[in-house]
């Protein structure tokens, strides 16, 4: 007889009290993340929230059967068993949940910091260590490769050019890559610590810089958890607003993406065309809210600002412009057999290697993983008006990039036909306390992948734990292991086509 699984089922963006939550014995609660990620759930968030005498650990987890999510809870004291060796999806969950919480998970296959930073309880060390100094951020030890003329090749954490910090360490027989490791860490800026307690009048901006290039999928997310918590339902309007928005981001990215990977292969004309363009769709977002990068505009309740008809009349004219100027210089691309020979094969990630690691977002679909939020749990308007979800097999930067390609296309379309049927009413619905005792899931699209916050308020209303995942932290470990039996000289080209967040990551 085949044994089920306890999950406390929800949909996305909703809240149930946290007494109505399956609070398991540890054995069971980690037996059932391995019967579930058997049977197709993965991993959205798994996380501690510590207790005097240890820590409760929740986990969510997300299946694209009927959109549901499902959450579950477990009580532990000092440690509690890996395992990782069997959900690979998890090995850094469990690593944070060791930094943050001062948990040990035993048998963990290879446990470090994530964030170098001290955990959540004062008088609790997880690394053993009591430095008057503090911990040393890129100070541990890293997996190194013997054997003769094996070498080593650290680059970073500091970089050529205005980019964020993070050490790669490479494992090389001449040329080829045996091992990446990537070490983070450097951007720690305390987020998930400073949420405590609220919502503060910081917590809004605090959410919109998670990570700068993803405001609106980080803001929407928290916008989705708060009215989860009130029982705020924003109009039809707002919610297309806010869909607009997050499609306009993706469109922005994808696009200086594109042109990136086209100046890593030294193809000129579409890496300027790109820098140009992407600068278009940036100035459509100020259009709808004064902001490049959607400040100001996804709140609880609704959206900080309106669009009247001649805005929408005008972001048509210049969606058109734009659509016509992308394709000529993605075309390009495609055209050229220079830039496709060192697109293809380059980079690969296998399906199931994917699948293990939990990869999300285009980094996922290029692996021909069909793997999409906006479709297996919709949120806002995506539930009626669905967005075609790309896919590519090879799972190399050629797939990576065409991905790309395609959900431009889908989101221009998307765009522009809401554009042309967006309701009358209001856009904001003033939205109430948040309840008390409650958790909420909310998970959005982002244009790197998957975005889950989970809110958990105590009997006050206040956020007694709020954890981000934004979709770099699935992600970083698909680079890893693409460059594997890689050429060294492959790496910017390969780590562009994932262009992942160091401060999304180092919250």
């Amino acid at each position: 007889m085949t044994r089920t699984f306890s999950l406390t089922r929800l949909r996305n963006g909703e809240a149930v009290a946290v007494a109505d939550v399956a609070s398991l014995p540890p054995v069971q609660f980690l037996q059932d993340i391995i019967d579930a990620t058997d049977r197709g759930w993965r991993v959205a968030s798994f996380f501690g929230v510590p207790t005097a005498a240890g820590a409760t650990l929740w986990c969510v987890m997300a299946t694209p059967a009927e959109g549901l999510l499902g959450i579950m809870r477990t009580e532990v004291e000092a440690s509690f068993p890996s395992i990782s060796r069997l959900v690979p999806q998890v090995h850094l969950f469990e690593r944070e949940i060791a930094e943050q919480c001062g948990i040990i998970p035993d048998d963990h296959p290879w446990l470090k910091p994530v964030r170098f930073h001290r955990c959540f309880v004062p008088d609790r060390d997880a690394w053993g260590r009591r430095q008057a100094d503090g911990i040393v951020v890129g100070a541990m030890e890293y997996f190194r490769v013997e054997g003769d003329e094996v070498h080593e090749v650290a680059v970073g954490p500091v970089h050529a050019g205005i980019i964020e910090p993070g050490h790669f360490r490479f494992q090389c027989h001449g040329e080829e890559v045996f091992h990446l490791e990537i070490s983070l860490g450097y951007q720690h800026r305390g987020i998930e610590q400073h949420l405590l307690g609220g919502p503060h009048p910081t917590t809004l901006f605090q959410m919109e810089t998670i990570a700068g290039d993803t405001t609106i999928g980080h803001t929407q997310a928290y916008a989705m958890a708060m009215e989860a918590l009130s029982g705020t339902v924003p109009s039809a309007r707002a919610e297309i607003l806010r869909c607009i928005a997050l499609e306009l981001e993706r469109l922005a990215n994808h696009t200086g993406d594109l042109g990136a990977l086209a100046g890593d292969v030294a193809y000129l004309p579409t890496a300027s065309f790109c820098g140009r363009i992407r600068g278009d769709f940036l100035n459509m977002t100020a259009l709808l809210c004064g902001s490049r990068f959607g400040r100001g505009l996804a709140r609880p309740g609704g959206t900080g600002f309106d669009l009247d008809a001649r805005q929408a009349g005008e972001l048509l004219e210049r969606l058109a412009a734009a659509r016509a100027d992308l394709e000529n210089a993605v075309n390009l691309l495609w055209e050229t057999q220079s830039v496709m020979a060192r697109f293809e094969g380059t980079g690969q990630v296998a399906r199931e290697t994917a699948r293990e690691i939990g990869l999300v977002g285009p980094s996922a679909r290029a692996c021909g993983i069909d793997r999409d939020v906006r479709r297996d749990h919709p949120f806002g308007i995506y539930g009626v008006n669905p967005v075609a979800v790309a896919m590519e097999e090879n799972g190399d930067v050629c797939a990576r990039a065409h991905v790309r390609w395609r959900e431009a296309e889908a989101s221009l379309s998307f765009i522009e036909e809401q554009l042309r049927q967006l309701p009358d009413g209001p856009v904001m619905t003033d939205p109430g306390p948040p309840a008390g005792g409650m958790v909420a899931v909310a998970l959005t699209e982002g244009w790197r992948g998957e975005i889950c916050h989970v809110a958990i308020t105590d009997d006050a209303g206040r956020f007694a734990r709020y954890k981000v995942v934004d979709p770099s932290f699935h992600n970083w470990t698909g680079l890893a292991l693409a460059l594997r039996n890689q050429q060294i000289s492959d790496f910017p080209l390969c780590n562009k086509s994932f262009n992942l967040s160091y401060c999304g990551f180092d919250l």
